[in-house]
C-alpha cells in the first residue's frame, strides 16, 4: 500500500515517529503542501492512503485520484474534506475523535491562570529590574484575581467541557454551563439557558462546535448581557467570537480580559482587531499540541488505517 502524509509538520515536527505508518505501507510524508488542486493531484499520486491534517480534498481532487481510497484525518474536524463525494466515490475518510482533552484542558486553565496573574510578565518585569529598583518588598502590575467562589460559564459540555469543568471545581469555583446535549451525569455542573451564563459568569470559557447556532456567539448583543470586567476564554473555534465586538468590549473595559488560541484566519491576519486591543492574549492555536496529545493522535492515526485494512474501519465520517 502506497501511503502520503500531506502536512505533517504540525503533527511531527521532528519529534515523533512515523514508524506505525511506515510499517503499514510505502510511506511519503510531506511536512507542507500548497492549497492547490494540482499540487495536491500530483503528491497524492497513485497513493491508496492519504493523510491530511488541513490540506483541502475536494471532489475534483478525489474524481482525479481514483486508487485513493482511506483519507485519515490527522485532526477532529474534517470541514477540509468533502466527505459528501468521499462517499460517492467509495472513499472512506476517518478522523481523531478524541485525543487533546486533557492538553485543551490544561491549556484553558494556563490561559485563565495567566490572566489572573501575569506570570510572564511579572517575570519579564522582574528581569528588567524593576525588582531590584522597587522600594517595596512586593509589588503587582495587574489586578490579581482569586479563581475560588467565581462562577465560570461553560459553553459546550463535550468532553473537553467537562474535563475543564473537573478542574475547576478543583479551584473551588462554581460551574455553570450552556450544551445543546445535556449530559445526565453533570458532575456538578449546573445548566443554564444561554443568556443566564452569560449573566451569572465570571469567566466564560468557549468549547463548543462550530454550527449555525454557535458562530458568533460571542456577539456585541451578548456581550452586552454578560457582567461588567467577565473574562472570555475561547480555545474552540476563533469563528465563536465577533472579533471586532470582542475587540471594542475590551477597549470600554465591559470585558476585562480575554484569552484566546484560536481566530477566525489561521495564521492570524495583520488586521485582526483583537491584536490591537488591551488586556488580550492571543496564542498561535497550540492548546493541542503537547508531545503527549500528538502521540495518542499518531497512535490513532496510525490504528484507523490498521482497522481499515483489516476490514473493521473505525472513527469512520463518511
Amino acid at each position: 500500500m502506497k501511503i502520503v502524509v500531506l502536512d505533517g509538520h504540525t503533527e511531527n515536527p521532528g519529534d515523533l515517529s512515523w514508524s506505525g505508518l511506515e510499517d503499514l505501507g510505502d510511506l511519503k510524508v510531506y511536512d507542507r503542501t500548497l492549497m492547490d488542486e494540482d499540487e495536491i493531484i500530483r503528491r497524492i499520486g497513485d497513493c491508496e492512503a492519504v493523510y491530511t491534517n488541513k490540506t483541502p480534498i475536494t471532489e475534483n481532487i478525489i474524481k482525479s485520484c481514483p486508487k485513493m481510497k482511506f483519507v485519515g484525518v490527522l485532526a477532529t474536524g474534517y470541514n477540509i474534506i468533502d466527505v459528501d463525494a468521499a462517499g460517492r466515490y467509495g472513499v472512506t475518510v476517518c478522523n481523531i475523535p478524541t485525543y487533546g482533552t486533557d492538553a485543551v484542558a490544561q491549556y484553558t486553565f494556563a490561559l485563565i491562570l495567566e490572566v489572573c496573574h501575569h506570570v510572564g510578565a511579572h517575570s519579564d518585569s522582574v528581569h528588567s529590574g524593576k525588582w531590584a529598583m522597587s522600594v517595596d518588598f512586593c509589588y503587582w502590575d495587574y489586578p490579581l484575581i482569586e479563581l475560588n467562589g467565581k462562577t465560570l460559564g461553560i459553553i459546550g459540555t463535550g468532553r473537553i467541557g467537562m474535563a475543564v469543568a473537573k478542574i475547576a471545581k478543583a479551584f473551588g469555583m462554581n460551574v455553570i454551563a450552556y450544551s445543546r446535549t445535556q449530559r445526565e451525569n453533570s458532575d456538578g455542573v449546573k445548566y443554564v439557558p444561554l443568556d443566564t451564563l452569560f449573566e451569572k459568569s465570571h469567566i466564560i470559557s468557549l468549547h463548543c462546535p462550530l454550527t449555525p447556532e454557535t458562530d458568533g456567539i460571542i456577539s456585541g448583543e451578548n456581550i452586552e448581557k454578560m457582567k461588567d470586567g467577565v473574562i472570555i476564554i475561547n480555545t474552540g473555534r476563533g469563528q465563536l467570537i465577533d472579533e471586532n465586538a470582542l475587540a471594542s468590549a475590551l477597549k470600554s473595559g465591559k470585558v476585562y480580559a480575554a484569552a484566546v488560541d484560536v481566530v477566525s484566519k489561521e495564521p492570524i491576519e495583520e488586521t485582526n482587531p483583537l491584536l490591537l486591543a488591551p488586556n488580550c492574549i492571543i496564542t498561535p492555536h497550540i492548546a493541542w499540541a503537547s508531545k503527549e496529545s500528538r502521540q495518542r493522535l499518531m497512535d490513532i492515526a496510525v490504528d484507523n488505517l490498521r482497522q481499515y485494512i483489516a476490514g473493521r474501519p473505525q472513527n469512520v465520517v463518511s
